[in-house]
C-alpha cells in the first residue's frame, strides 16, 4: 500500500481494535465500500489498523481513532464530516473529482444549482483572482463544491458589478465576493460555506466556530408541537430569510433540538423553549433581556448585540476556566453514578476510603505519641519524686545518728565529771 497507493485514490478508515466508536463505524464503513463498488468509483475503500501499522498512521498525521482521510496522489484530506454513508461518499466523490468543475452551459448550471445547496462559482477569465480561488479550492474542497463559468451561463438574475468575479449561490440567492468589505478570500468562503439557516447540532456548532461569526439559536423541543416552541423557530426563520442582506455576514440563524448539550456548552440551565446567541470564538453568549414577541423584537436584540448594549455572559477568562474545570468534573461524576451506581461507588468510593484510612493513621499516631510522652513525663516526674523522698528519709536517719552520738559523748562527759568529784 505505501508504495502503491498514489496510483490510485484511497478512502481508507485508520482505527484501533479497541476503539467503540470505531467499531460503531465498521458496519457504515462496510455500506460505503459496497456502494462505492456498485456506482463505478475510481476511489478504493480501505481501512487499517493504525495501532499495527503506526508508522504509517504517525506518516499521514492520525491521532484520534477512527480517521477518514482521502489519499490524493501526495495529498491527504481529512474527513470532518458526521458518519453516515451518504455524507461520506459525497465528500469521496467531491474530493476524488476535478478540482475546479466547468459550467459549460445554462442547463448544466441549472441542474448543479438543484443537487448543492451551496456552491462556488468563478466568473471570468484568467485572473490573480482566479490563481488565488484554485489555492482556496484546494483547501476547502473537504466542505463545498467549487465551480467556474461563464457570465452567459448565470441566470438572468445575477448582476455582477465587474468581472472577475466569486460568487457563491445559496438559500435561493447569490452574494458576491467583495475584497475591501469581506477581507481575505479564504475566510470568506469559510463564513459562506453554511446556509443561512440550519437543523444546528454539536458538530455543526463546532465548524461554525471556524467562520467566526455569531450564532443564533432557537432553543426547541422538535417533538413538541405547542405555538411558543414553534414561533421562535419562526421568528428565528424569519429574520435569517428577510434580514439576509443585514445580517449574513456577522450572524448564523438555526435551531437545535433539545438543551442538553447548550447547557453543557453554556454550564448553565436554559428553560426550553429559548433564545441564545453564541459567540464561539470566545465562549461568550447572550440571552435576550426581554421576551421575544416577534421579529421586530429577535432584530433589536441582535442590533444591541452588534452594538454593544446587549450583556455578554461566560467567555474565556481565568474564573471561566476554572469554572468550567469544576463543572465538566461534576458532570463525569454525575454521569458516572447515572449510569452505574455500583461503579461509581467502586471508582470514587476506594480512593476515598483510602485516603480516609490514610488520614485517620496519621491522626492517630500523633495523639498515641502525645499520650507516650505524657506517660514519659509522668513516669520521669514520679522517678523524681520517689529520689527525693529517699533523700530525705536518708537524712533523717544521718541526723538520728547524729542525736545518737552527741548523747553518748554527753553521757561519757557526765561520767569523767563525776571521777573527778569523787
Amino acid at each position: 500500500f505505501k508504495e502503491n497507493r498514489k496510483d490510485d485514490i484511497w478512502l481508507v478508515d485508520f482505527y484501533a481494535p479497541w476503539c467503540g466508536h470505531c467499531k460503531k463505524l465498521e458496519p457504515v464503513w462496510n455500506e460505503v465500500g459496497i456502494e462505492m463498488k456498485s456506482m463505478g468509483s475510481p476511489v478504493k475503500v480501505g481501512k487499517m489498523d493504525a495501532t499495527s501499522f503506526s508508522s504509517i498512521a504517525s506518516e499521514f498525521g492520525v491521532r484520534g481513532y477512527p480517521t477518514i482521510k482521502l489519499l490524493k496522489g501526495d495529498l491527504a484530506y481529512n474527513y470532518r464530516g458526521p458518519r453516515t454513508k451518504d455524507d461520506i461518499i459525497e465528500f469521496a466523490n467531491r474530493v476524488a473529482g476535478p478540482l475546479i468543475r466547468p459550467l459549460p452551459s445554462q442547463h448544466m448550471f441549472e441542474h448543479v444549482q438543484k443537487r448543492h445547496r451551496v456552491l462556488f462559482v468563478y466568473v471570468g477569465g484568467e485572473s490573480p483572482l482566479k490563481e488565488k480561488y484554485i489555492e482556496v479550492a484546494s483547501e476547502l474542497i473537504v466542505y463545498a463544491y467549487f465551480f467556474s463559468a461563464s457570465e452567459d451561463v448565470l441566470p438572468e438574475y445575477v448582476t455582477l458589478p465587474e468581472l472577475p468575479a466569486v460568487v457563491v449561490f445559496k438559500d435561493g440567492t447569490y452574494f458576491v465576493y467583495d475584497e475591501y468589505e469581506d477581507g481575505d478570500l479564504s475566510s470568506w468562503i469559510n463564513r459562506e460555506r453554511f446556509q443561512g439557516y440550519l437543523n444546528v447540532d454539536g458538530f455543526t456548532l463546532y465548524e461554525l466556530g471556524d467562520t467566526g461569526k455569531l450564532v443564533a439559536i432557537a432553543v426547541i423541543d422538535d417533538k413538541n408541537s405547542s405555538v411558543e416552541h414553534t414561533r421562535l423557530k419562526s421568528i428565528i426563520q424569519e429574520v435569517a430569510r428577510d434580514y439576509r442582506d443585514h445580517f449574513h455576514r456577522d450572524f448564523q440563524f438555526g435551531h437545535m433540538d433539545g438543551n442538553d448539550y447548550i447547557n453543557s456548552l453554556l454550564m448553565d440551565d436554559l428553560t426550553v423553549p429559548t433564545i441564545v446567541v453564541l459567540n464561539t470564538s470566545n465562549q461568550q453568549y447572550f440571552l435576550p433581556d426581554r421576551h421575544i414577541e416577534n421579529t421586530e423584537d429577535m432584530v433589536q436584540f441582535i442590533n444591541d448585540i452588534l452594538d454593544g448594549t446587549a450583556e455578554a455572559q461566560g467567555g474565556d477568562g481565568l474564573l471561566q476556566r476554572i469554572k468550567r474545570i469544576a463543572y465538566d468534573a461534576k458532570s463525569t461524576v454525575v454521569s458516572v453514578f447515572k449510569s452505574s451506581p455500583l461503579l461509581g461507588c467502586f471508582l470514587f468510593g476506594l480512593p476515598l476510603g483510602v485516603i480516609s484510612i490514610m488520614c485517620y493513621g496519621i491522626c492517630t499516631a500523633d495523639t498515641d505519641g502525645g499520650v507516650d510522652e505524657h506517660e514519659a513525663a509522668k513516669k520521669e516526674n514520679s522517678d523524681r519524686e520517689l529520689t527525693d523522698e529517699g533523700s530525705e528519709e536518708e537524712q533523717g536517719e544521718e541526723k538520728n545518728g547524729k542525736y545518737t552520738e552527741l548523747s553518748d559523748g554527753e553521757l561519757k562527759q557526765k561520767d569523767i565529771m563525776e571521777k573527778k568529784k569523787d
